[in-house]
């Protein structure tokens, strides 16, 4: 077995719900797994289900995951004849002296690089001691929950003295017209603004989109040369690409012409946003409002997902649709944000915010109303809403937003993240 720094995990203490959010948070910001093969041995059906559900997650979606039963025996058996992986999780019921001596069997037969995940049923120092000095990776505690497998993996092969991976914050609309770009653009300005750290708006609409009129920029260069070459981006070049819009934030900007039409593949799109997430902090994405591979891929993959709708029929049922995908497919994620916008405009008939939660069965998160002098205004000023008239309710609703992605509570605290360590990282033009 490798050997490597042991941390014990006590699953329990995540039966307190402050504290079961307070692992869901850090879950939430772990490392995307490498592309290694995972095989598990396990004593309980609870616990194969729980790393077979863990398997499915998007921070897992690289690695080879195999589950079976029989714990250390049948793991001894199975390494007789058969390499090891990169990571083996051995589950074990067996008292500490039974658990030891199947660990050092299976130590003869483990490949050097070998981690090793073991999953016991007590909390013993003396087995902690142990298993640290065979070289043990990581213990955990039974009973577990998948988000704590994907924990605990994402721990084992993130390096302590790498830069702090960012997160990518996914906006989309309900339907065409609801406003999420509007949503995007002045939440990146507060985000830049509370946490004080390197924010890019990445605007994916390749055709129509909006990000270099909104900030008055028309830029020569942006996402579409990335998107067209994306084996080739990489921190130089993507300095180049992006355009200054101020101290924090900056902008990768779409063409918005029809001279091309513009084609993605899944490929290209996770090749750009995970070069973004290697060297930023924030990436926030726009997404337009259209169903492709894409398109689906960068929803179920965002560490945060913003959806901006309005209070009529269409807007309901797609938003319900978004959420039903998108809790189907990240089941151990945080639900979607939902920004109700455009609210209250006159005489027209609407949906009311609480038949519209009540449909959802969840309240919706932001209600912004309807007012189109303000922001009609500042959109033609090429100014944020914050920047035009920071004393409107829609600011402060814009910088609410950016405090609960930033997972912050008071907007006006500067943050200790390490993400601060990137700051002037890239000297953008």
């Amino acid at each position: 077995m490798s050997s490597v720094e042991y941390t014990q995990t006590d699953t329990h203490i995540g039966t307190d719900d402050n504290q079961r959010k307070t692992s869901q948070e850090s879950m939430d910001r772990s490392r995307v797994v490498p592309r290694i093969t995972i095989q598990a041995f396990c004593e309980n059906e609870e616990t194969a289900n729980a790393i077979s559900n863990a398997s499915g997650d998007r921070r897992l979606a690289k690695s080879h995951v195999t589950v079976q039963m029989g714990g250390a025996r049948a793991a001894n058996s199975f390494y007789q004849s058969a390499p090891t992986p990169n990571l083996i999780i051995i589950e074990s019921q067996a008292e500490r002296d039974a658990m030891l001596s199947d660990l050092d069997k299976l130590a003869e037969s483990c490949d050097a690089g070998t981690k090793v995940l073991v999953i016991g049923m007590v909390n013993d120092v003396v087995l902690y001691r142990s298993l640290m000095q065979r070289g043990v990776s990581e213990y955990m505690v039974a009973p577990l929950e998948p988000y704590q497998v994907i924990e605990a993996i994402a721990n084992l092969y993130a390096d302590p003295d790498a830069e702090p991976v960012g997160e990518v914050i996914a906006f989309v609309g309900a339907k065409g017209g609801s406003g999420s770009s509007t949503i995007c653009h002045n939440t990146a300005w507060a985000m830049s603004k509370i946490t004080d750290t390197d924010v890019v708006i990445s605007d994916f609409d390749l055709a129509f989109g909006t990000a270099g009129l909104d900030f008055d920029q028309d830029p020569v260069q942006g996402i579409a040369d990335a998107l067209s070459a994306p084996e080739r981006l990489d921190e130089v070049l993507l300095d180049r690409l992006l355009t200054k819009c101020s101290e924090n934030l900056s902008l990768f900007a779409a063409p918005s012409t029809l001279d091309h039409v513009y084609d993605l593949s899944e490929k290209q799109c996770s090749t750009v946003v995970d070069v973004m997430r290697s060297n930023l902090p924030y990436a926030f994405v726009d997404i337009p409002h259209m169903w492709t591979g894409w398109s689906r891929q960068m929803l179920v993959h965002a560490d945060d997902i913003i959806i901006t709708a309005t209070p009529d029929l269409a807007s309901l049922r797609n938003t319900k649709n978004l959420i039903d995908l998108i809790g189907k497919e990240r089941t151990n994620d945080a639900p979607p944000h939902i920004v109700l916008n455009q609210v209250n405009v006159p005489k027209r008939p609407e949906i009311s915010v609480a038949d519209f939660n009540k449909s959802l069965d969840r309240d919706v998160d932001f209600v912004i109303d309807f007012n189109p002098q303000l922001f009609g205004t500042a959109a033609n000023n090429g100014q944020m809403i914050l920047e035009f008239e920071p004393k409107a309710k829609a600011s402060e609703q814009f910088n609410d937003l950016a405090s609960k992605i930033a997972r912050i509570s008071d907007q006006n605290v500067e943050t200790g993240s390490a993400f601060a360590k990137l700051l002037g990282k890239l000297n953008r033009k």
